[in-house]
């Protein structure tokens, strides 16, 4: 029989062994944001600068007043979630494709590092992405405009939620491809429409009765106006709503990833 001081040691080490390995994916995403930055950090900058040019200066000052605000201080929180969303999606889907693609996710896998953790670092780096180009373009927005805060938990907590929630999505895209092809297709043609089609760039009840009725089964939506009224106090859905959503959508993905790498779904094929 084991002494009671021997298991204490083990669970010591192995804890040790889990905050290391933990620690190691973490720090490997962040170097690999920062040693790839032109690709990671200057485009989107790039494009929401564009955005704030086209869009709320030269169009903006013609459309007007939309809930409120002028239309380039009403567009500034959905282009801030709109980068995070891509970003934390982008980083966890490439990084953890590339694992894949480049045979080193075994040494993950037959490391005692736990799948709730592997998930957990590979999420954490996402996160990391999203707030570094959110807070990349959020220093451009107010190059252009004065931007307020409503409530900053709300600011914080929907931006975080958002970026759990996309960074997991990205790595169930990334755990199901077998090509480059496949991890390009769901940004291209269901992340991108949804995004734009998510209260970015007008307010929902500018839309026919019908459209805004589609409109609520769009995720984003409830991203987008959670995060809004943290700056603003505006919003076109119940925040609380919003809320619900998003931690039931991080919960029931990171269930199903930690799930997925459990049995070998796509990395033991």
């Amino acid at each position: 029989m084991d002494k009671p001081v021997d298991r204490l040691d083990t669970r010591a080490s192995l804890a040790r062994t889990n905050v290391v390995g933990f620690n190691t994916i973490v720090i490997r995403e962040f170097n690999r944001i920062i040693r790839i930055w032109g690709q990671t950090i200057v485009p989107p900058a790039i494009t929401a600068t564009l955005y704030f040019v086209i869009f709320g200066s030269l169009i903006g000052g013609r459309i007007g007043d939309m809930g409120g605000y002028s239309y380039i201080q009403y567009i500034a929180p959905g282009l801030i979630m709109m980068t995070v969303i891509t970003n934390s999606y982008g980083n966890v889907v490439s990084s953890f494709f590339g694992a894949k693609f480049g045979k080193h996710i075994e040494e993950l896998l037959v490391s005692p590092l736990p799948g709730w953790l592997i998930v957990g670092g590979y999420v954490v780096g996402g996160i990391v992405r999203g707030l570094i180009v959110g807070g990349v373009v959020t220093a451009i927005t107010l190059i252009f405009t004065h931007m307020k805060i409503h409530n900053v938990g709300v600011v914080i907590s929907a931006v975080l939620l958002s970026s759990i929630v996309f960074a997991l999505a990205g790595m169930i895209n990334a755990i199901f491809a077998k090509n480059f092809d496949q991890i390009s297709f769901i940004p291209t043609f269901v992340l991108t429409p949804l995004t734009y089609l998510g209260g970015v760039f007008y307010t929902i009840k500018l839309l026919p009765d019908w459209a805004q009725h589609i409109s609520h089964a769009n995720p984003i939506l409830y991203m987008v106006n959670a995060f809004r009224y943290g700056f603003l106090g505006v919003s076109d859905v119940d925040v609380r709503l919003a809320y619900t959503i998003m931690i039931g959508a991080a919960v029931v993905l990171y269930v199903s990833c930690v799930w997925l790498l459990h049995r070998g779904v796509g990395t033991r094929e």
